[in-house]
This record gives structure tokens, C-alpha cells and sequence, in this order.
């Protein structure tokens, strides 16, 4: 059966290198690819990943200053440093 391809210009390139180091056409070597590909089996679905925890800062933080919206990220990191 005769089916047609596209692949990205970098990838056809590196198709196309790889096999004329091995000395196999590109044809062949394609094949090759797919045939090892699905003998694999199907690929496990990676986990889902939970969300990074990050640092809770209280909004009264010591000597009862509050975070504003004037806060700049230099204070936010101060306050961080300091827990």
C-alpha cells in the first residue's frame, strides 16, 4: 500500500541522515522506525503531576506589618527569607 508523509524539514532531515549512515534507504529505515514503534506496545499515559506547593505567607506578618498592594517583590522575598 502506497501512502503519502509529511514530515517537519529537520525531522526528514535527520530521517534522511540517519539512514545513509546506516546505509539503508530511507524507505527501510522508516519502516524500521514504525515497525519497533508498534511492537513496543502502547505507551502508559503519564501521570498527572500534582501542583508544586508553594510558601504561604500570612498577610499580618511580624511586628503587625501588612502586605499591600504597594509590596514589592524584593519585601515578598525579605518576608520569605525571614520564615
Amino acid at each position: 500500500m502506497r501512502t503519502s508523509l509529511e514530515f517537519p524539514d529537520p525531522l526528514f532531515r535527520t530521517l534522511k541522515a540517519t539512514a545513509a549512515m546506516r546505509g539503508v534507504s530511507l524507505r527501510d529505515h522508516v519502516l524500521g522506525l514504525i515497525e519497533r514503534g508498534m511492537a513496543a506496545g502502547p505507551v502508559a499515559a503519564a501521570a498527572p503531576q500534582a501542583a508544586p506547593r508553594l510558601p504561604c505567607i500570612s498577610t499580618q506578618v511580624a511586628l503587625g506589618s501588612a502586605i499591600t498592594a504597594d509590596t514589592t517583590n524584593a519585601d515578598l522575598m525579605a518576608l520569605l527569607d525571614e520564615t
